[in-house]
């Protein structure tokens, strides 16, 4: 598949609604256009596509949101690089890219350099690097597999939230929740430091138009079908 091919198919897959949804938060966009594409619809085209690391870097390059989502979903962990993720990171635009880029069963957590990575992002004074680390910590509690990190090392992590959450951004505040919720599920001791935490913190209010409830951390995480499972 070409880089044209994609173009053309997200131009004859546009939705009207969608792309009058993301008119009403353009000074939001960083200058990208929208064909209105929702994320599930990205992710089956993407997976159509497979991975493709050189029409990845093409897409990226694009001014279309919905090329540089495609862009991220079909990219290769395998031939991913710290440089590649360093210059990506500055160029979310907007910021609307940065769920795809970090979460959201991300392609760059599946990068061999995650741990390390997510580290580094989290001490960084750049506020969209915090946000994306602790997206990419999300991910990486929902490991399952021996190269995890230990309760130790997760139990900082929440100790480190505590300390700092206070004087963070909504979205980083929002990551920092999303990660508390990943750490919580593991085990019975992480979700008691995880709810304990997260009813400190409270609910997340990140909609100031009051069209989305608050983030509630704790309330997710009181839910009885992962007390069940723990």
């Amino acid at each position: 598949m070409t880089k044209t091919e994609v173009m053309a198919w997200l131009k004859a897959e546009q939705d009207p609604r969608g792309i009058e949804n993301w008119k009403k938060h353009e000074e939001d966009s960083g200058g990208l256009k929208s064909y209105g594409i929702g994320l599930t619809r990205l992710r089956k085209y993407a997976k159509q596509l497979g991975r493709d690391a050189k029409l990845a870097k093409q897409l990226w390059k694009s001014k279309v949101y919905d090329a540089k989502v495609v862009s991220l979903l079909i990219d290769d962990p395998k031939t991913m690089t710290v440089e590649q993720a360093e210059t990506q990171v500055d160029e979310l635009q907007g910021g609307y890219l940065a769920h795809v880029f970090a979460s959201c069963d991300a392609t760059l957590a599946k990068a061999p350099f995650v741990l390390e990575l997510l580290e580094k992002w989290i001490k960084s004074k750049d506020e969209n690097r915090r946000r994306c680390g602790y997206g990419l910590l999300y991910e990486v509690s929902k490991w399952k597999k021996k190269s995890a990190p230990d309760d130790d090392a997760f139990l900082a992590h929440i100790a480190r939230i505590e300390k700092n959450y206070k004087t963070q951004s909504i979205p980083v505040l929002m990551a920092m929740g999303g990660a508390l919720l990943g750490i919580g599920s593991r085990n019975k001791e992480l979700h008691a430091a995880a709810l304990k935490l997260a009813k400190k913190i409270g609910p997340i209010d990140f909609d100031p138009d009051g069209r989305c409830d608050p983030m509630d951390v704790a309330k997710n995480l009181s839910h009885k079908v992962i007390k069940d499972r723990l």
